[in-house]
């Protein structure tokens, strides 16, 4: 059974932004007030170490991708008139529209008696291999019942989802096409990331299709709130327009690699205000192969499920029956129950429950700095707790066991 770390007083998330997901209701917008009134409808969606993919090809395991041209950007292809930052734009949508895919779901929500209305919905994705496996966000699909992916030509399959995995937002689809109908888009490394670096946004903005977009990486390292009381990090941030509909459309640089997936906007309204964010290659090439291989993404577990933080570190506030941190000896709250007449009172007494500062090397002061150490080891690995018991520092030894 899956478990979730939380952490008992958990703040929301703080900033005069708000991160807003990209999912798009299906159908072309007709006028400026259409679009505006799909983007209210579309509100409610809350927000859900690597393979380096040299020379432009994507990692093994489910890249068939080319490789991305050395200089496609010829100028006898081209009307002499063009600017050479003109002549770019085009080679990079010409190298790789064709990749990009429009995703349709159709979900039905339920009450207790009845069924409800069939809810639409609509986003982008990326062709990645000759196999036929997309790329999209997990929240492009969530709770879809059908989905389906039409191609460059016109093509209309149903998908197949293979895997998600929502703690990232990355959902790996695949489709039953011809090898000759499928375009998959090379992967770039983008760990080579520099701000002010010129990128190319495509995908399906309200729904009008391999919709191009430019602009320049605006900052590195950003982190979104994410499911859980997690965070997606090392998010990149673009000003290049993206609007619902673009989501999990590829993020491209001036050689037309994939360096990351469009997710988000941050606005007051739900319309691009020229801050988007993109969830970074190297982190979608690590979960996209481990969803190809396996389905999911097995993360190690503490058995730890609940805590408080503290100024001291995190209070252990419950563990998990029989998990590692109890085998290990940790400890949570002492429950004291006293019996007066005919009644049972039950009081929790927190001093019994141990603090926990730190794991390995690393201080611990929140749930998502945990669970990022946590995740960081294979199930089976050993790490060593520091905690304050009875005010007194102590280290524990602890074997992680399987998040399943």
């Amino acid at each position: 059974m899956k478990r979730t770390l939380v952490a008992v007083a958990a703040s929301a998330f703080a900033g005069a932004w708000v991160a807003t997901l990209l999912t798009a209701p299906p159908g072309a917008v007709e006028t400026s007030a259409g679009a505006q009134e799909h983007v209210a409808q579309n509100s409610s969606a809350p927000l859900s170490s690597r393979q380096i993919a040299p020379d432009g090809i994507a990692p093994d395991g489910f890249a068939t991708s080319r490789p991305a041209p050395t200089g496609f950007a010829q100028a006898d292809n081209f009307d002499a008139s063009l600017s050479p930052d003109e002549r770019a734009n085009i080679a990079v949508y010409e190298q790789t529209n064709q990749g990009v895919v429009h995703i349709d779901t159709r979900s039905q929500r339920n009450d207790l008696f009845f069924l409800g209305d069939a809810q639409e919905g609509s986003g982008s994705g990326s062709v990645i291999d000759d196999a036929g496996h997309i790329l999209t966000n997990f929240h492009v699909i969530e709770g879809a019942r059908q989905i389906s992916v039409t191609l460059a030509d016109d093509g209309q399959y149903v998908a197949d989802v293979v895997g998600v995995d929502p703690t990232t937002d990355i959902a790996v689809l695949k489709i039953d096409a011809p090898a000759a109908s499928l375009h998959p888009i090379a992967f770039g490394d983008s760990s080579r990331l520099r701000v002010g670096q010129k990128v190319f946004a495509i995908g399906n903005p309200f729904g009008l299709d391999r919709t191009l977009s430019t602009g320049v990486v605006s900052s590195l390292d950003r982190m979104l709130p994410s499911r859980n009381h997690r965070k997606l990090k090392s998010i990149i941030q673009i000003d290049a327009a993206i609007n619902p509909g673009n989501s999990g459309g590829p993020l491209l640089d001036s050689r037309g690699r994939l360096i990351g997936m469009n997710t988000a906007i941050a606005a007051r309204s739900e319309q691009s205000a020229g801050i988007g964010f993109a969830i970074p290659e190297r982190t979608i090439s690590r979960i996209v192969a481990l969803l190809i291989e396996q389905g999911r993404v097995v993360r190690a577990d503490i058995g730890i499920l609940a805590v408080r933080p503290t100024s001291e570190g995190l209070m252990v506030m419950q563990l998990e029956p029989g998990g590692p941190a109890e085998q290990a000896g940790l400890q949570g709250p002492r429950v004291v129950r006293t019996q007066r007449g005919p009644f049972v009172y039950e009081q929790v007494d927190r001093s019994q429950a141990d603090i926990l500062a730190g794991v390995d090397d690393t201080p611990i002061d929140s749930v998502d700095s945990l669970l990022t150490v946590v995740e960081s080891k294979q199930p089976g690995d050993a790490v060593t707790l520091y905690v304050l018991r009875d005010g007194k520092p102590r280290s524990v030894s602890v074997t992680l066991d399987a998040d399943d």
